[in-house]
Formats: structure tokens, sequence, C-alpha cells
């Protein structure tokens, strides 16, 4: 049976925008099985902002899964935002999995907010100053935690995984972007942790002005979710739970 995966990432919400998402949101069930939330859900990352993105969400008739991104780090509240996201009932992850029952199978997600470092031939390395070697050990723990998450994932009997990021794992996706910044926009480390524990699918967002479509090296597709790049509420993919 086929698993439909709605995904939208960078709605960058503040009081101003309350209301805007909730009439697309509520059609969901017409034609997703769940919502993924690919972070920057705010744009400072406020609890004010926060709770508007709570109310967008709150009692959807399917189940919504999130990863924060760097906006939803800016007020340095991030535990607050989560906290108000669960309140709502979205299932906020930071090297976690979760498992999600619908009629096309079991879906395992794993995320994690990821972060930078750039792609093979072009990335940085632990080497030299301490807040360098701290930059790039930020991302190899990230990557780190979303292997472990596939992992597990792959003993929970799951008709298909995901892995949900904010930060991009292949260069593909940031096709449009000005490879200056390419190197804080993602990181080959999270694509190296989805292609050694496998997934079906990848989403992130973070590169407004990417590309949506891309693919590991291992073969994973991987989308980019930005709401610039899909330019609507959100965009649905399809799995084979078969």
């Amino acid at each position: 049976m086929t698993i439909r995966v709605a995904a939208v990432g960078d709605i960058h919400m503040g009081p101003d925008s309350e209301g805007l998402l909730r009439p697309a949101f509520e059609t969901l069930p017409d034609c997703a099985d769940m919502l993924l939330l690919a972070g920057d859900l705010t744009r400072h990352g406020t609890p004010r902002e926060a709770r508007v993105v709570a109310r967008e969400v709150r009692d959807l008739p399917v189940p919504v899964v999130a990863v924060l991104g760097n906006h939803d780090h800016h007020d340095e509240r991030p535990e607050e935002v989560t906290a108000i996201l669960r309140d709502a009932g979205v299932t906020v992850l930071e090297g976690e999995a979760t498992v999600v029952e619908c009629a096309g199978g079991r879906v395992g997600i794993a995320g994690t907010k990821g972060f930078g470092g750039g792609f093979v031939g072009r990335s940085a390395g632990e080497f030299g100053e301490p807040v360098m070697k701290e930059f790039v050990r930020t991302t190899r723990r990230s990557a780190d935690s979303l292997h472990a998450a596939l992992k597990q994932l792959a003993e929970e009997d799951c008709a298909a995984r995901v892995a949900l990021t904010h930060f991009s794992p292949v260069a593909d996706t940031l096709a449009g972007e000005p490879p200056e910044i390419h190197p804080f926009l993602g990181s080959y480390l999270l694509a190296e942790a989805i292609d050694t524990a496998g997934a079906d699918l990848a989403v992130h967002g973070h590169a407004h002005l990417g590309t949506e479509h891309g693919m590991t090296a291992g073969g994973v597709r991987v989308r980019n979710v930005a709401q610039p790049v899909i330019r609507r509420a959100f965009n649905v993919y399809r799995l084979d739970g078969d």
C-alpha cells in the first residue's frame, strides 16, 4: 500500500501570519498520512512565535512530527519552543526516532536538526582552533544520533523509514544557493548516516534558494521542502509500503 508523507519546512511563522497555513493543513487527511515539519518553524525562536505554530497544527487529524531549525534556536530557548510544540501534540525529534501508524503501514521517522560543515571535497575538518573542532564535532554528533535513530527503526518492523533534518545531507538540493555558503547549509556526514543506516526518503529545509530534488550517494531520495522552494503549504511524497 502507498504511504503518503506531507512535508514542509521554513514556514517562519510569527504573530502576523497566524492562521495562514491552518486551512491547508486541515485538508491533510484527504491527501496525506502525516505531516513532517523540517525546521525553521519560527522567525526568531521565541515562545510567542512557537505558540503561533502550535495553534496552526494543534488537533490536526494526522500525526505531526518536527525538528527544529537554526531560527528556532536564535532566541536560545529551544527547550521552551519544543515544550510548546509538544503540548500541541507535535512529536519533536532531536537525535530520536518515532513510529507513525497509518493505513499503508508503520512509518519510522528519525530526526535531527543537523548542522553545517560542507560536502565531500569541500568540507571542514576537526583540526586547528578549538572552536573549529567544536563546529565539526557538533555536526558529527548530530549525524551519529541520526544514524543511531535510523538503526533503531530497522528493528521496529517499519514499512518505510524517513530521515527528517533541517540542514541538508547533500549538495544536490542546494543548487541555486551561492556556492560560498554551501558549508553553512549542510554536511555530507548526514548523508553518510542515512546511507549506512538505511532510509527510504530524506527531507530537509534551510536552503531557500535551493532545489527540491536530490539523492544521496547510496541512492536515497532527498527532498528540500523549504517553503520558498516548494511554494505551497506542503508537498506530498509517496512511498511504497510493500
